[in-house]
């Protein structure tokens, strides 16, 4: 096998900002492999390399708008929060672990509950993308409205989703978010599927982490 090419930074966010959603799916690829242990069997998810990969979908959260403003702003700082941890914690389970010894899971600030916040927030994009896939006429506000109501009301109060409801007008159109993706209708197909593939092994890890130690998922 040849020598890898370092990875030059500024490269990496000039693709970025050029193609945010190619750049997120890829890495979830990559995620969910590590997931998979390149096909040796599972392995324990290194936080590192996860809370680098949900950073980059901080930027599809502000692609959607003032609508999602407050899915942005939430997700970013839990993600924050992650990529602080893995300073001081090598996997997903060693903080689970911590918490749990300090009886701090569902504690507010807590990491492990940063966690889950940050696995709604995937989830979030998850669903909008299948709805947005589902149907050619299916329009962005039609595709956020049902991804947001599945995933993220049964966990938010009444004054926050009164909020997102009259938020969702603001939307932008499918065709002005293909612009700021900049991608075109079968290319944002292509990565809205890579995506919606990679995350949801992710997502079910995350999920098997807390129900392996008879931690419900309904908070």
């Amino acid at each position: 096998m040849g020598e890898e090419t370092p990875s030059d930074p500024a490269l990496e966010v000039g693709a970025a900002a050029a193609r945010p959603l190619a750049v997120v799916a890829a890495a979830f690829e990559d995620i969910s492999r590590m997931i998979d242990g390149d096909g040796e069997g599972p392995c324990d998810l290194r936080l590192a390399p996860f809370s680098s990969a949900c950073s980059l979908v901080t930027v599809l959260f502000g692609c959607l708008g003032f609508a999602f403003k407050f899915a942005e702003l939430e997700y970013s700082s839990k993600v924050n929060d992650l990529i602080e941890a893995s300073n001081t914690y090598d996997t997903l389970s060693s903080i689970l672990e911590h918490d749990i010894a300090n009886d701090s899971v569902r504690k507010q600030g807590s990491h492990s509950r940063n966690l889950r916040r940050v696995r709604l927030g995937l989830d979030l994009i998850k669903a909008l993308f299948e709805q947005y896939l589902s149907s050619s006429d299916c329009s962005l506000k039609e595709a956020a409205s049902t991804a947001y109501d599945q995933v993220c009301a049964p966990f938010h109060a009444w004054t926050i989703r009164k909020a997102v409801g009259a938020g969702m007008y603001a939307l932008p159109t499918r065709d002005q978010l293909l612009l700021r993706l900049n991608e075109t209708d079968a290319s944002v197909k292509k990565e809205m599927e890579k995506y919606i593939d990679s995350s949801r092994p992710v997502i079910e890890y995350i999920d098997n982490l807390f129900l392996s130690r008879n931690i419900t998922l309904d908070w």
